[in-house]
């Protein structure tokens, strides 16, 4: 009421803290301060180390170049990293407190724009444009490499020279029959030849190997064959020593052990793996040996190490240079020119460089007295690895060698088995023991964390791996490098030849072990394409498991099972086809069978067909099947899924066919795959696959569940190694599909088809 006084209230009856906050903004501050004080509590008491997560942010960046489409999305994930960069440290500086949130954020940003900025650089400084389409001429062309693939029956030669019809420097590989592969043909000369040079192969199907991309950041704008003989222009100049020396020494230890044994021999000790036999390559691969014939971490660690202990234990028996010279400083020199040596030797590929690199940063941890095996020392050695090959991150060399060595650094740091391998009094039966079961927990531990890999890449996974590389490993590093090394150590003499027999033996016990596990029931698993989706779950919830401590770490587990949920729900798309549109699979209609539109004269194409299906079954021509009807120029047929029927026209033939019967007949059936152009008035009621529009796609699966496409292009963006493949701009697909029910539930044969 008015004039009456307003009735007194003591300011302690109403708590300042609770007024304050009846305003929302007070209200979400304190909440956000109380989530921030609970994050860098927990930063803390995990004791945090920046340096391994500051490799997950430049490889987060460098991972999404690669996703991503064009320079404007790469700008803005750029921009977006430094923001976050910045952002987090005004706001958190300007709170005056959470300095492990503040530099976790910090780095990750930074390292996240620079991981992308650094493989941008990287590309458009070695990329180089392929070439726009295939040519046969005449080129003078100056040898940078020979291999030698004697299993093949050919030379590879890696060649500088200039494009044909435009005079650009360009560098092409090509294959030579091994007849016409004369000894002067070495690096350094200069040839003239005639060939074939067609542009570095896209993928042949969606998840298929890109060839393109890794040709692009090779430097290699063409690959090919030779047509005829090559013409000596001027000989080897003596330039190359080194691939001379690699290839001399295969040829030593070829000459000195037949057959399979001599190939891998040749390939431990040189790197050159040309001369393997395609059965024993396929049985190791299917073993899960086959990280064994390349020259990798665990044949450099073993030189390595044998180094450095036969140098540590040589200079200790003098007392005068042990009482003067710090030995292990010493060992670890000795170790690094072992392993640089061996490195240099084995063709100094991009693995084993950083293979070397990795065992040279050991030395120096035991060198200095610090740990040797940490995440810390992997963290480095993979930063060194990206900050010179970024594009090493996408290729299952990298993520297999680190995934590795991070299950084997995680596994052994952790509590439990810190605690089993702990010294304690006991017998050398329990104690070997002990150490055979650590050595299979390692095995088991290292193939699941490559188990994901290999099916993202590969679309296949040995099962047996670990069991395998329970006996191989021991056996390939303390018994067949060993006795290499003393064969070609004595044979300076004359007197390898008891070395090289015993090495013999156990590389022939080493092939048995191939070949019997891959032979057993279920030795591969086969899957279809994996999505980079669901990849990435794998590789973030491995990630959590290695680099945290304790409990959380288990909170890895969430993205890992929740990948597995995903996996189980791939399945095998009903039709595949390539990029040039000559090969058709078909897959569900014959048990066991995937069925092909034509015969391949390569088993390139059979086994992508096969891989991306995810079966290992037998291979089928669609023309021998009873179910589909085919003539010389179409194939047709008749697909059930869930309920609905599909029709299906596949050309196969290059004769000309009459455009109203061809019109007729697209008008009956729900698609139309083609290699070539077919005309406009070929309109299928769902998908035409022509040449048109497989020039724009490349290789296509359809699920026709579904009733979804997936494309080459789709994963492509506008990276250099793809431009060439867009001739103009790149419609949607939608545009080529009407919607996702079929046009007919039956129909009376086509009229192209009527002429069987």
């Amino acid at each position: 009421m008015a004039g009456e006084a307003l009735p007194e209230v003591p300011l302690t009856s109403v708590p300042m803290g609770d007024a304050a906050m009846q305003h929302s903004h007070w209200r979400k501050r304190l909440d956000l301060s109380s989530g921030l004080a609970r994050i860098e509590r927990f930063l803390a008491a995990a004791s945090h180390d920046q340096g391994p997560w500051a490799v997950v942010g430049l490889i987060a960046g460098i991972a999404s170049w690669f996703v991503l489409s064009n320079v404007w999305h790469w700008l803005a994930a750029m921009a977006a990293g430094l923001a976050f960069a910045t952002g987090a440290m005004a706001f958190l500086a300007s709170e005056g407190a959470y300095p492990q949130i503040r530099r976790a954020l910090v780095v990750l940003g930074c390292t996240f724009a620079l991981g992308c900025g650094l493989v941008w650089t990287k590309s458009a400084l070695v990329g180089t444009p392929p070439l726009t389409r295939p040519v046969v001429a005449v080129i003078d062309a100056e040898v940078l490499q020979r291999i030698e693939q004697p299993a093949e029956q050919r030379v590879r030669l890696v060649l500088a020279t200039r494009e044909p019809e435009t005079g650009r420097a360009i560098k092409v590989r090509l294959n030579l029959p091994i007849e016409n592969a004369s000894t002067g043909i070495a690096e350094g000369g200069r040839i003239r030849l005639r060939a074939r040079l067609v542009p570095p192969a896209p993928p042949m199907l969606p998840g298929s190997y890109d060839f393109a991309r890794a040709a692009w950041f090779s430097g290699l704008s063409a690959t090919g064959s030779a047509l005829g003989s090559v013409t000596i222009i001027q000989p080897a100049t003596g330039g190359g020593w080194l691939g001379k020396v690699q290839r001399d020494l295969s040829a030593h230890v070829r000459s000195q052990l037949d057959g399979s044994p001599g190939a891998i021999a040749a390939a431990l000790a040189s790197g050159d793996r040309g001369a393997i036999a395609k059965a024993d390559d396929e049985a190791m691969r299917d073993s899960g040996l086959s990280h064994l014939l390349s020259i990798s971490g665990l044949h450099v660690s073993a030189v390595v190490a044998a180094a450095y202990l036969i140098a540590l234990r040589v200079l200790a028996l003098s007392p005068w240079v042990a009482l003067r010279l710090r030995l292990p400083l010493v060992a670890a020199g000795a170790g690094a020119i072992a392993g640089i040596g061996y490195t240099l030797l084995s063709g100094a590929e991009v693995p084993t460089v950083r293979s070397c690199i990795g065992a040279i940063l050991v030395l120096i941890a035991l060198a200095i007295g610090r740990e040797p095996l940490s995440m810390r020392m992997v963290a480095i050695a993979a930063a060194l690895v990206l900050v010179f090959w970024p594009e090493a991150l996408v290729g299952p060399s990298f993520q297999m060698s680190f995934a590795a060595v991070i299950a084997i650094v995680a596994l052994h740091g952790s509590a439990p088995l810190r605690a089993f391998f702990a010294p304690r009094e006991e017998g050398w039966l329990r104690r070997g023991g002990r150490y055979l079961a650590g050595l299979l927990l390692t095995g088991v531990v290292i193939e699941l964390a490559l188990m994901p890999i290999g099916l993202f890449h590969f679309h296949r996974s040995g099962v047996y791996g670990a069991l395998a590389n329970v006996i191989a490993i021991p056996l390939t590093t303390l018994a067949t490098m060993p006795l290499i090394a003393l064969a070609l150590l004595f044979d300076l003499v004359g007197a390898g030849a008891p070395f090289w027999w015993l090495a013999g033996k156990s590389l022939e016990l080493l092939l048995a072990l191939a070949h019997a596990t891959a032979e057993m029931p279920g030795a591969v698993s086969l899957m279809p394409a994996m999505g980079r989706g669901t990849f990435a779950l794998f590789v973030a919830g491995g990630l959590w498991l290695a680099l945290w401590r304790g409990r959380v770490r288990l909170l890895g587990l969430v993205p890992v099972l929740l990948g597995l949920v995903m996996v189980s729900q791939i399945r095998s798309p009903d039709l595949l086809v390539s990029g040039d549109g000559r090969h058709v699979g078909v897959t569900g209609e014959a048990e066991g069978e995937l069925l092909v539109l034509r015969e391949s004269r390569s088993d390139y194409a059979r086994e992508n067909l096969a891989e991306s299906a995810g079966m290992n079954g037998t291979v089928r021509q669609l023309d021998e099947w009873p179910g589909a009807r085919c003539n010389r120029d179409f194939c047709a047929l008749r697909l059930e899924r869930e309920g609905r029927t599909w029709q299906v026209l596949m050309a196969r033939g290059t004769d000309y066919v009459n455009e109203r019967e061809l019109a007729a007949a697209c008008e009956w059936v729900d698609i139309v795959i083609a290699a070539r152009y077919l005309p406009r008035s070929c309109q299928p009621p769902w998908l035409k696959a022509d040449r048109r529009l497989l020039d724009r796609t490349g290789g296509l699966t359809i699920d026709l569940g579904a009733g979804k496409v997936h494309t080459v292009a789709e994963n492509q963006g506008s990276h250099g190694w793809w431009q060439v493949q867009t001739r103009g701009t790149r419609p949607p697909l939608e545009q080529h599909t009407k919607g996702t029910q079929p046009s007919h539930q039956a129909q009376p044969a086509a009229p192209v088809m009527q002429n069987q």
